[in-house]
This record gives C-alpha cells, structure tokens and sequence, in this order.
C-alpha cells in the first residue's frame, strides 16, 4: 500500500506504520500488554500508544507516536536536562500504574505472574531507544513487549545502565554520543534526584544484578528457541554481556 512503511524487518519481527497506525505481530503476552495500555489510557497517561484492536493479518493495531526514537534517542540522554527529562518520565509512568492490579492468569513475557504488594507492572526495556521525543520532550515510549510485574528498582537500574552509563570511555564517545567521557557519578546522582530517589545506596548493585539476571534470562529464551535470544546469543552476544558486567564489576568506582 502508498502509504505503508517498514519501520523493522527482521526474521523474528516485523512492524509497519500504516497511515496513523502501528502494524507489529503478536506474542502470547500480548493480551496482557494490551491489558496494562488500556488502564494506561483509562488513566489518561499521554505516553503509550493506545490499542486499536487485530488487524485481519493478527497483528496487533497501536497509534502511531510521531517523533524521534531508537538510535536518535541517545544523543537526547547525553545533556543532564534530557536525563533528567527521562528519569522523570519513568517516574510518571511508575506512578499511573501504582495502582494497576491486572486480571489473574494474564501471561506476561516472564510467564503467569501477579504483581506482589512491592511491584508495579514495569514496562521491562526502558532505555533511550525506546524513547519517542519532539525536539528535547520526551512524547512517547514505545516497545511494551517486556512489561511485566517487578520492584520499580527493577527499571530504575536497567535504565541506569544505559544512561549513567555503565560502559566504557570508547563506547560512550563511538556510540552513545558523549562528546567527552562522562561523569557518571553526577549522572546516576542526576537521574535518581530526577526520579524521586532519596539515596543512590543500592542503586549500583541493582545495576550489576540486572546485567547479571540479563545474561541468564537471554540464555534461556534462547535455549527455548525464542527470537530474538536465539539469534542474539548465535552472534556473541552473552559474550559481550559477560564483558560489560565485568566491567561495571571492575568500575564501580565510578559511580561512587
């Protein structure tokens, strides 16, 4: 059609704009998904998509979120007003589902599971390419397929890896945009005041514990057969995730 355009085509997934709407194949979690954006909207959170229903193809029909995302969004993180504009966004979302207590049996990405007294449903991928922005205000996030009952601390530190970020001088500087090594002290104590956090104690662990619990998780999805782990892991990816963790492990001192 005129108006279609990919927007991801790979083996496992492919997603398609179509005029105003979001085309993407579903999963068994997606009932679930649709679950959480539909209290999204009911309590008027202008940042998720909102849910159209099956198309005759079986995919899923989201409104389209019109501005910059995926590899644009990390330049958006670099400068302490986007951070602090992203952990905020985080927050708001933390709290339009603070009360959010879905239908039992609804299967999430980590399986049946309702949230404890201590959870909220976590959207589970929220880093900046996730993230959809309009000059230097964040619109949008995007890609809800992890979501799935957690501590909020549990997207707290996997943003935090991306965005304080615990990776290397190279990789900041070749990939993430920072025009000079960053200081990632100031940034996780950026984002936590952003956030609402009263104390960074804990938040470093919480940051290792996650790639740890990555490495494994990736492992089983892909021992399953799951796309995308399967081809993940066949092109060396717990290899350089077992080379990030060892060096957060390593740099600690950093953050500090």
């Amino acid at each position: 059609m005129a108006d279609e355009e990919i927007l991801q085509d790979s083996a496992h997934r492919r997603v398609i704009r179509l005029g105003d709407t979001v085309r993407r194949p579903t999963y068994p979690w997606t009932p679930a998904v649709h679950t959480l954006l539909q209290h999204l909207e009911q309590v008027g959170f202008p940042y998720s998509p909102r849910v159209l229903g099956i198309d005759q193809e079986g995919r899923e029909i989201l409104t389209y979120l019109d501005g910059e995302s995926g590899p644009q969004g990390w330049a958006k993180v670099v400068e302490d007003s986007g951070l602090m504009s992203f952990a905020r966004l985080l927050r708001d979302y933390h709290d339009a589902v603070a009360g959010f207590r879905p239908p039992q049996g609804l299967s999430w990405s980590s399986g049946v599971a309702e949230p404890r007294d201590d959870e909220v449903i976590c959207h589970g991928d929220f880093g900046p390419w996730n993230i959809v922005w309009r000059g230097e205000r964040p619109i949008g996030i995007l890609d809800w397929d992890y979501a799935r009952p957690r501590p909020r601390l549990h997207d707290i530190a996997y943003a935090l890896e991306y965005v304080a970020p615990f990776r290397d001088d190279a990789e900041c500087l070749r990939w993430l945009r920072y025009p000079t090594p960053p200081d990632r002290r100031h940034r996780l104590e950026l984002f936590a005041t952003a956030y609402g956090l009263t104390s960074t104690t804990g938040l470093i662990d919480a940051v290792i514990d996650i790639q740890q619990d990555d490495i494994e998780r990736t492992r089983q999805f892909a021992d399953a057969g799951h796309q995308p782990q399967a081809h993940w892991v066949a092109n060396g990816y717990l290899d350089e995730a077992g080379k990030k963790l060892a060096w957060s492990r390593d740099n600690r001192h950093l953050f500090e």
